[in-house]
């Protein structure tokens, strides 16, 4: 396993992530269990979840199944750079969600209780809350830094602005400020090239792409459309609209004799603005099969020809005027 700096903190984490969000949902709790044995066996480091996985609202199943998975082995928990996620639906209270300085204490607590853990090294919050200014915002985080709750903070699913206004917000604070954000990204899908990636690389923010396989678009949905999650109306309705284009990746991808999957990982590891894919196997030999992209190595010429096959999205302001 390689691993690398996240953002502009001083914290290693591995180059995949693991991701959770099947855990509880889709993924049993023994299964859960063997693939977590296994990421740590496979040098994977870097663990990401959130209050709302699990499939029933306010239940927090998913970091329950972690906090089980910890009291096993009282040494796992430090071996892990453990990441989780503020904003979404935890309750039939008004106050049961978002970005409140109310809700992010009471949610960060609710966490640690589920997931048997005195600490969350990232704490991310899952969404904006344009409801809830930065200093309340900024001020709760700051409150949990300094009682050892939380380590790093982190963002997902931001705009560019919003990295921005944070970021700025953080510094009149004197604080660290953001250190990741989570969006999604992956060779289709390339939009946060033109304002998040620009503003992650000016602020020091490590990314970390989720559905970095665009549902199984980018899987080897040709061979195996119809399996697991890849027969989604969303991926045949995509499928159907960019038949072309899928065809030639997968024609690619066999000419050098690799799976789809692990050459969509690996081209985000050659992005410098990427920190860690999150992979989401939902079981083992899934995860046993992700490990081959961090050994992949894509030439220029390879990545040349990626560009051709999925062009880049361009950045902001240059995409939008000149």
């Amino acid at each position: 396993m390689e691993y690398t700096y996240l953002g502009k903190s001083g914290l290693q984490v591995s180059r995949l992530c693991l991701g959770t969000m099947n855990f509880g949902r889709i993924t049993p709790e023994k299964e859960a269990f063997r693939i977590m044995d296994k990421s740590l066996e496979l040098g994977i480091n870097f663990f990401d979840t959130a209050n709302a996985y699990g499939g029933k609202k306010g239940e927090g199943i998913t970091e329950k199944i972690l906090g089980k998975w910890f009291l096993q082995s009282k040494n796992r928990r430090d071996k892990i750079v453990l990441a989780t996620k503020v904003y979404g639906e935890m309750g039939p209270g008004i106050n049961d969600k978002r970005l409140s300085a109310y809700h992010i204490k009471k949610a960060c607590e609710d966490s640690l209780a589920r997931m048997k853990t005195d600490h969350i090294d990232l704490y991310q919050m899952h969404h904006i809350d344009r409801n809830t200014p930065w200093d309340e915002i900024w001020q709760a985080m700051d409150r949990l830094v300094t009682a050892g709750k939380i380590t790093y903070v982190g963002s997902s699913n931001f705009a560019g602005w919003d990295i921005a206004a944070a970021c700025e917000s953080a510094a009149k604070r004197n604080l660290l400020g953001l250190i990741s954000e989570q969006s999604k990204y992956n060779l289709f899908n390339r939009f946060i090239e033109r304002e998040v990636i620009p503003a992650c690389m000016h602020y020091g923010v490590g990314i970390i792409p989720w559905s970095p396989l665009e549902g199984g678009l980018l899987g080897g949905v040709l061979k195996g459309v119809g399996k697991e999650r890849r027969n989604s109306d969303e991926v045949k309705n995509k499928l159907k609209q960019n038949r072309a284009q899928i065809e030639e990746w997968e024609k690619f991808c066999n000419n050098i004799n690799e799976e789809p999957a692990n050459i969509a990982l690996a081209w985000l590891m050659n992005q410098t603005a990427v920190t860690a894919p999150i992979i989401g196997p939902r079981t083992s030999a899934q995860l046993n099969k992700s490990v081959r992209a961090v050994e992949i190595v894509l030439d220029e010429n390879m990545l040349k020809k990626l560009d051709e096959i999925f062009p880049a999205a361009g950045t902001a302001p240059q995409y939008y005027a000149w």
